[in-house]
């Protein structure tokens, strides 16, 4: 009877252990569902922080500072007037440069006129060379009629059949006409002379027509770099955002390419994350990543990943470790990530800093 008993307490033990332990297993494969479910696929790191542009802004003239129109972490809109540099100097060279293009226009006038008035002359020139051909021609038709006369006469007076003095006038008629030729051929020879001298002088004329034209550019270039000047005497934001580092007095002077201040662009944020390589088996670009700050633990927000720089932070440090030395330690790479952030209000963008850390988690799965 007691052995019966026994068995029975034995079995029942037994059960209750088996129940147990099928539980237990239970309890072990809900908890790892739970765990897969919620975190095992996603990748995450807490060496993140956020990002923006930092726009330093500088000087690009030279002179002293009039007027400081802004505070140190202010607030600014993009082409809000930020510094005012003393423009008297840059006002008087817009004005000499305004003087002396308009001196080049006057030259390039002058020069058009000189041309035109050359043409002219040309053309007149060769109006004359023009005549005096013609009176080549006409003097040469004279000589002809002269020499045939001159041989008729002195036959007939060879013949007895005329008399000395139309032998005379004969030859007098013929010796003018010879003289006349000979004068027309020698006109003919300077009318060409001058038409050639005053074709060179137009040539000339239409030269410094192409040298008052280049000197009206190079008038028109200074004049747009004075105005150019004059516009960097007022340092204006350029964009959106919080000045910072103010380094510039009322009075003190400043030299091109000197620093004024820093505008930090807060309407542009995102996250630059640092990843160990053996989490990037499968990250991809445009998976959802859920946003941590840790100096606002409540603020809960969505990005999505951007892009991979294109090497590990090491490669981008100062002095770059070389693998090809004698003893080496494998130490596990990071790879830094950019994260855009999704709907950030203009409320979260003020609250929000480059700078700040941050815990993100990219979903991979």
């Amino acid at each position: 009877m007691e052995n019966k008993e026994t068995k029975k307490q034995k079995k029942n033990s037994s059960k209750k252990r088996m129940k147990f332990i099928i539980g237990g297993l239970a309890a072990v494969v809900i908890v790892g569902i739970v765990i897969f479910l919620m975190g095992g696929g996603t990748e995450s790191t807490d060496n993140a922080q956020i990002d923006a542009n930092i726009i330093p802004i500088r000087s690009s003239i030279s002179g002293y500072v009039q007027k400081v129109h802004f505070e140190d972490n202010q607030e600014v809109k993009k082409g809000q007037l930020l510094v005012t540099i003393d423009d008297t100097e840059y006002r008087a060279k817009l004005a000499q440069a305004e003087a002396a293009l308009e001196n080049a226009k006057a030259n390039l006038k002058a020069a058009q006129n000189n041309a035109s008035a050359s043409n002219q002359n040309a053309v007149a020139s060769l109006f004359s060379a023009e005549s005096s051909q013609q009176s080549i021609n006409s003097a040469k038709a004279r000589l002809n009629k002269s020499q045939a006369d001159y041989k008729r006469i002195k036959n007939m007076f060879d013949a007895k059949a005329s008399t000395q003095a139309e032998m005379d006038n004969a030859t007098a008629e013929l010796e003018v006409a010879q003289a006349q030729y000979e004068s027309a051929q020698k006109l003919l020879k300077v009318s060409q002379s001058q038409s050639a001298g005053v074709k060179s002088q137009a040539l000339g004329q239409q030269s410094m027509i192409s040298l008052a034209e280049a000197l009206v550019r190079q008038r028109e270039a200074e004049l747009n770099l004075a105005k150019t000047q004059l516009d960097y005497a007022t340092i204006e934001a350029p964009c959106d955002g919080i000045v910072s580092k103010r380094s510039v007095e009322v009075g003190q002077y400043v030299s091109t390419g000197q620093s004024v201040c820093s505008t930090v662009d807060n309407t542009n944020l995102w996250i630059s994350a640092n990843f160990k390589e053996t989490q990037l088996e499968h990250m991809r670009v445009g998976q959802p990543v859920e946003i941590r700050i840790d100096a606002y633990p409540h603020l809960k927000l969505a990005g999505k990943l951007n892009s991979f720089v294109g090497a590990t932070g090491a490669k981008f440090s100062l002095l770059p470790p070389d693998n090809a030395t004698g003893n080496f330690v494998k130490i596990v790479q990071r790879v830094p990530v950019k994260i855009t952030i999704n709907h950030l209000t203009k409320e979260e963008s003020k609250l929000l800093f480059p700078g700040l850390s941050a815990n993100v988690s990219v979903k991979v799965k």
